[in-house]
């Protein structure tokens, strides 16, 4: 159950991204009164809610929680905040899958990511954009779209179905009353009605999450802030595989 939780929060690419920026390990220590769940540096802060030990979490909680940072090289933060709450980390993250991760539907997961930046953004969510801005970059292949959309996503360099998705999304996120209007820029983009609701769950659980994280004081992982910036040079790949 852990190892399939796992490969739908993080597929295998976005792996070799997160080991890529792994950083050197220090001792662990304890910061602000939080007892961190692995080497974070000291500047470095996770949530203003106790972070617990390992050994005092549940094994299913724990397993994903090792498993993402081996293979990741990194824990998220978000992980050690919500872990406060085991049963709502659960729930919480159970939620994140059947959104974020689903194989049906319109949306892409560049799609998916660029609505929670974009929403994050209006909730002044400094963890959500930040984290999903990097994710956004892995996906997309583009390193400055997002942040673009953190300035003022109506002047970003949108395609016409990333503009109406983006229109949707925030009418949801500002609470506007939906009428039948805001789904013809949808329909004329080629995003049908289930693909309406995802936008507008997606749009509704960060908001959810961002004031998680508001409450918490969750900031985002230090990794975050250069992944995907620089595309690899697959040529010095192709190279190293000649010369072998």
């Amino acid at each position: 159950m852990a190892s399939t939780l796992v490969s739908k929060l993080f597929r295998p690419h976005v792996f070799t991204q997160l080991a890529s920026l792994r950083s050197v390990c220090v001792p662990r220590q304890k910061a602000a009164g939080i007892r961190l769940l692995s080497s974070d540096p000291p500047p470095e802060n996770v949530s203003r809610y106790p972070v617990p030990y390992r050994k005092d979490l549940p094994h299913d909680l724990v397993a994903v929680m090792e498993e993402v940072e081996s293979k990741g090289g990194f824990l998220p933060n978000v992980f050690k905040a919500l872990s406060h709450r085991p049963a709502e980390f659960r729930a919480f993250f159970a939620y994140y899958n059947e959104l974020m991760n689903k194989e049906t539907g319109g949306l892409t997961k560049a799609d998916r990511e660029l609505i929670v930046v974009a929403t994050s953004v209006h909730n002044k969510c400094l963890y959500c954009v930040v984290s999903h801005s990097a994710l956004h970059r892995i996906y997309s292949k583009k390193p400055t779209l997002c942040d673009q959309v953190v300035v003022n996503y109506e002047n970003a360099e949108l395609a016409p179905r990333e503009r109406a998705m983006l229109d949707f999304a925030m009418a949801v996120c500002r609470s506007d009353v939906i009428t039948e209007q805001h789904f013809q820029p949808l329909e004329e983009v080629g995003f049908d009605r289930d693909d309406a609701w995802d936008i507008a769950a997606i749009a509704a659980f960060f908001a959810m999450s961002n004031r998680l994280a508001h409450l918490t004081d969750m900031r985002p992982n230090l990794e975050f802030y250069n992944m995907a910036r620089i595309p690899k040079d697959k040529s010095k790949d192709k190279g190293k595989v000649k010369g072998e």
